[in-house]
Formats: structure tokens, C-alpha cells, sequence
């Protein structure tokens, strides 16, 4: 992986001496003027550089726009028929993520990558991928999703989410302003990822819903040089921005937490209820759909849970949905915790496939039979993996060679 990064050492040095601070839902930087514009035209400092050059972002509303409906920030029932509160200072409400951050001049959602200037909301990390690398799709994970493939895969910095666990933090967890990087245009991502024979697009690492007017574009660029795009998301993004992303992208992973809401709320910072109607939109788009859950110890591993889980993925996803049961690491905020044994999520697979789900795989532990892809009708191994590594694909036609049942994905 290619990272413009410091050192951990590095990160939280600056992190702490920064002077940024969080304000309820939003983060505020250093720099909280009225006029963000004004202050940064002589200042040479990274942030101010990023707000001369910041894009007007897309999804969100403001108090300044004559014709915004109230209800995009009021509850229904909050305010008399016909309404129209007076507000002492212009507002901007992000309408991108289901945090739906509404921030004061100058201040930034919890994401850290959309920032309220001079009444607009302008995105931050617009044509600035600080993470690039070719993986292989198997690493997304991705395994109905053409096997064997190249992704060129990219990120920016930010996340709504604060996921105690996160093994890409530095760059989640950073600030735009924190890295330094040249500005790549989508066509430019495009051409790139067609130099590398890399027939797919990945946005994945951090959170690329905060980047999603970025994502927009490669996804429309990539499309001219006949290369798919997937999405690897928390699923923490609202459905209209949701459904303009499944309309041009190709294939959509999300990571499905835990599904209690108090694992959410205390280890990712956020709710469950948002991710869940995220997967049923997905599982009802042309979008090809894949889940991951990160078993952790003591945490979210409970056979209770995964019961419940592969039930409801089951029901409202679709039982030819493939869920991967990953192995965690010590990284992060949990390094006090052991990885997760394999017998744990050998017991969650058998758990999912008991509810009824046929595609289940171990992830994370290679050489593990749960890796490979099974027939549900006949057994026989139709995808045989070693690590992120396809050794072979069976399917003919997308069927398998043995019983000749079809086999939902996208197999070429």
C-alpha cells in the first residue's frame, strides 16, 4: 500500500497539538473565522491551502437557500404548519452520511473531510487519494465478485465512524490536512488503473462515502474505459447518495459491525439501524452485494449475536448473499485483546450456514477450507483459494461443473 504517511509517533504528536477539538456532532478546526475564504488567501498553512482549493461538495442544504424545506433538519412535528424559523447565523446541514452533521461556519462533520465555508459545504478531500495500491479483489474481500482479479484501489483520509478496532486508522482517523499529496483528477485515476491492467476500481481503506463526489466521478470515468468499480463501506451513508452510487458502481461490500446497537454505539461510535436499511437498499439494487463481519473477542462474538445476524442477513439480505466471518488483529484502541480464534469463527460460519445462507466464508486465515467457494447444491469447490490467492475457477458459465447449478456473482 502506498501511504503519503507519518509514523503513528507522528500522527498522534500532531493530532494532540493541533488545537482541533470536537463540538457535539461536529469537528471543529483551528480556524473558525467568518469568512474561512478571506483568512486563508495569504495563509500558506496545509488547511488553509486545502480551503482555497475545496470544491462545493454535494448532498446537504443550508439555512441561506430561500427554497430549503425545513424538514431536512427539523423533526416532523418540531415546528408549527408552514413555519419558518429565523436563524441568527447561516447553517449548513451535511446530507451525506446518517450523522447528518449540521455545522456552523467553519466547522467540519465528524468525518473531518466536509467543511462549512462561507455558507457552502466544500469537500476537503476532493481529488486526493493518499493511500494507492493494486490488490487483489479477494483482499476487499470480494469473492463472487470476478475471482482472481486486479483492483486498483484508493483512498482519502476520514470516517463518520470511530471503530475502536480499525486496522487503517492513520489515514481513517486523520485530517485531510495531516498528509500532503498532489491533486489527481477521476480521469486521471482512470487512465492509471487501465496502465496497470487493473479491470477494477476499488474505493476502499478509510470511509469513501466522505469522498463520494470524488468516487462519483472515477466511477463515471472508469465506466468510458470499460473498468468496474466497487465500494467497500461501513454503510453508514443516507439513501439518496446511496441509490446516485448504486446506479453507477459495480459491486458493493459492507461491513456489518455486530448487530447490536450497543456495540455500535460503544465501539464504533454510531448506530445500527442506518447500516441495516444500507444493506437492504444494496440487496435491492442492480449492485452486486457482499458482507464482511470482523469477529471480535468478548466484544461482538457471542453465538447469540451471530444467530441473529445470519438470521436477519438471511431474511432481508438474501441467503446467496456471501458473508465473510474475518479474523481480528490487536491494533488500534484494542491491542489488549487476542485475535480471534480460529474455532470462533469456524462456529460462526457453521452458525450461518444453519440459518440458511450458502455462501460463508473464514476470512483472514489462509489455507482455512473456509476460504473456498462450495456448490451449495452438489459440495464440490468451485472457487479453490489460497490466501488472496484464486487457484482455480471451476464454473463454467457461472454454473457448476459437477451438478450445473448456477452460482450467483459476477464471474468474468
Amino acid at each position: 500500500m502506498t501511504y503519503y504517511a507519518w509514523t503513528r509517533r507522528e500522527f498522534l504528536r500532531c493530532s494532540a497539538s493541533c488545537g482541533a477539538f470536537m463540538v457535539g456532532s461536529a469537528f471543529v478546526a483551528p480556524s473558525t473565522s467568518a469568512s474561512l475564504l478571506s483568512d486563508a488567501a495569504g495563509d500558506s498553512t496545509p488547511i488553509a491551502e486545502l480551503i482555497r482549493n475545496a470544491p462545493r461538495a454535494r448532498f446537504w442544504t443550508s439555512t441561506a437557500n430561500a427554497a430549503a424545506s425545513c424538514a431536512a433538519c427539523h423533526a416532523p412535528g418540531a415546528l408549527a404548519q408552514d413555519a419558518k424559523p429565523a436563524h441568527a447565523k447561516t447553517l449548513v446541514r451535511c446530507q451525506l452520511c446518517a450523522r447528518n452533521c449540521t455545522l456552523a461556519e467553519g466547522e467540519r462533520g465528524v468525518c473531518r473531510a466536509r467543511i462549512h465555508v462561507n455558507g457552502e459545504l466544500r469537500s476537503l478531500v476532493y481529488g486526493r487519494p493518499i493511500s494507492v495500491h493494486v490488490d487483489p479483489i479477494e483482499k476487499k474481500p470480494f469473492y463472487h465478485f470476478l475471482p482472481g482479479s486486479s483492483a486498483y484501489s484508493l483512498a482519502t483520509s476520514g470516517c463518520p465512524l470511530r471503530c475502536k478496532f480499525c486496522q487503517n486508522w492513520e489515514i481513517s482517523q486523520a485530517r485531510p490536512e495531516d498528509y500532503q499529496t498532489p491533486s489527481v483528477s477521476p480521469e486521471s485515476v482512470a487512465r492509471s488503473a487501465a496502465e496497470r491492467h487493473a479491470p477494477v476500481i476499488a474505493f476502499t481503506y478509510n470511509e469513501p462515502t466522505v469522498f463520494a463526489e470524488y468516487l462519483l466521478d472515477i466511477a463515471h470515468a472508469a465506466k468510458l474505459k470499460k473498468i468496474r468499480t466497487a465500494l467497500v463501506s461501513c454503510g453508514y451513508m443516507n439513501e439518496a447518495p446511496l441509490a446516485e452510487m448504486c446506479s453507477v458502481l459495480d459491486a458493493i461490500k459492507i461491513d456489518l459491525k455486530g448487530f447490536s446497537a450497543d456495540f455500535y454505539r460503544n465501539v464504533s461510535g454510531a448506530e445500527l439501524a442506518p447500516v441495516l436499511r444500507s444493506i437492504r437498499q444494496v440487496a435491492k439494487s442492480r449492485c452486486h452485494l457482499e458482507l464482511v463481519n470482523l469477529v471480535v473477542p468478548t466484544l461482538n462474538d457471542a453465538p447469540g449475536m451471530t444467530t441473529e445476524l445470519a438470521k436477519w442477513v438471511a431474511g432481508e439480505a438474501g441467503p446467496d448473499v456471501p458473508l465473510h466471518f474475518t479474523r481480528f488483529h490487536p491494533d488500534y484502541q484494542l491491542p489488549n485483546l487476542a485475535p480471534t480464534p480460529v474455532a470462533t469463527l469456524e462456529r460462526s460460519r457453521e452458525i450461518a450456514m444453519r440459518q440458511g445462507l450458502r455462501f460463508v466464508y473464514v476470512g483472514n486465515v489462509p489455507g482455512h477450507p473456509g476460504n473456498q467457494t462450495y456448490c451449495p447444491g452438489c459440495g464440490a469447490i468451485v472457487v479453490e483459494r489460497e490466501g488472496f490467492v484464486v487457484v482455480t475457477v471451476r464454473l463454467k458459465n457461472g454454473r457448476c461443473p459437477s451438478c450445473k447449478r448456477s452460482i450467483p456473482g459476477v464471474w468474468s
